[in-house]
């Protein structure tokens, strides 16, 4: 059999890869804090026919011959550039400008009913990422709700992890993190730039804690869970702050919750959204040089099989 109709095999399979990789992007042009993907592919194992030689006092060097025998898928890449923003002005919609992911938690009670005054279930900043029942996710959607408790809350229903506020609620507790709640007797609550939630009851600014975020070196190795959701992985390269509890960087502790504009973290920007990184134009012509390439390697199966159609006539 002939090696052009395995590689036009390869080729087309690869390109179907590719307009599949396309079709997803173009799908979720409007999904929120969306990150596009991008195929790439590489060359297969060649076939050698001549091997390549040293040149010697009489004769120059040889090349060496090889044949390819088709394509492959190489990555699937996630591209976690900035989204576009889209002004909303409701108080519960949030962006983020610059690198981080909101960490949303689920598994655990949010509140501590053993406590004589059922408070907020919180987590060292340092264990918070090891207990076992707690299940953290990251994203960059921040369509944010609150439920029937007063806690904020994504659209499946998991918890926006947070710093505490102190005792005396005269500021932030960094050493302790978990749901964020709002009283249900608050007249109002606002978002700051820094991730701190305020609420004011009774005429008094109270604080209901401080939004954190999580770093990533290498976002592109976060997996893709669905739901505009990731989760971690091996190669993510999640970075650890140290805090300690005043919220200062220490070498004593270790934590995966970092605040917003605090070690080249993002800021927090209440009333918008960050909307998919998905350029239409672009991912129109990626479609477009797909099809002809699938097509280009549909013609290599069907110009090979004529040729074994000759061969195959050659006795009559």
């Amino acid at each position: 059999m002939l090696r052009s109709m395995y590689a036009g095999i390869s080729g087309m399979k690869s390109f179907q890869t590719k307009l599949d990789v396309v079709g997803n992007n173009i799908a979720n042009v409007n999904t929120i804090g969306f990150k596009k993907g991008r195929t790439t592919f590489q060359d297969m194992m060649s076939q050698p026919v001549n091997g390549a030689s040293a040149p010697t006092n009489i004769r120059g060097g040889i090349n060496p011959s090889q044949v390819g025998t088709g394509v492959q898928l190489g990555t699937i890449d996630n591209i976690h550039t900035q989204g576009n923003r889209q002004t909303t002005n409701r108080p519960l919609d949030l962006q983020l400008e610059g690198d981080g992911m909101f960490v949303f938690g689920s598994g655990f009670d949010a509140l501590d009913t053993a406590a004589e005054t059922p408070t907020v279930t919180t987590f060292t900043t340092a264990g918070i990422q090891e207990n076992p029942d707690v299940s953290l996710a990251y994203s960059r959607a921040g369509n944010l709700y609150l439920d029937d408790e007063g806690f904020i809350v994504n659209a499946n229903g998991q918890y926006l992890m947070g710093f505490q506020p102190t005792e005396n609620n005269d500021g932030i507790d960094g050493e302790n993190a978990g749901p964020i709640s709002i009283p249900a007797g608050a007249e109002s609550f606002s978002i700051q730039g820094d991730g701190v939630v305020n609420y004011i009851e009774g005429g008094v600014t109270k604080i209901a804690g401080q939004i954190t975020l999580s770093k990533f070196s290498n976002p592109g190795g976060l997996q893709k869970i669905g739901s505009n959701m990731f989760q971690t992985s091996p190669n993510d390269g999640q970075i650890y702050s140290d805090l300690d509890n005043n919220n200062q960087y220490t070498a004593e502790a270790d934590s995966i919750l970092f605040a917003p504009e605090s070690a080249g973290t993002a800021s927090i920007v209440a009333g918008a959204l960050e909307m998919s990184n998905v350029d239409l134009s672009e991912e129109f012509t990626e479609m477009i040089t797909a099809q002809r390439g699938f097509q280009a390697n549909t013609r290599i199966i069907t110009t090979s099989d004529e040729i074994l159609q000759e061969l195959v006539n050659l006795k009559r």
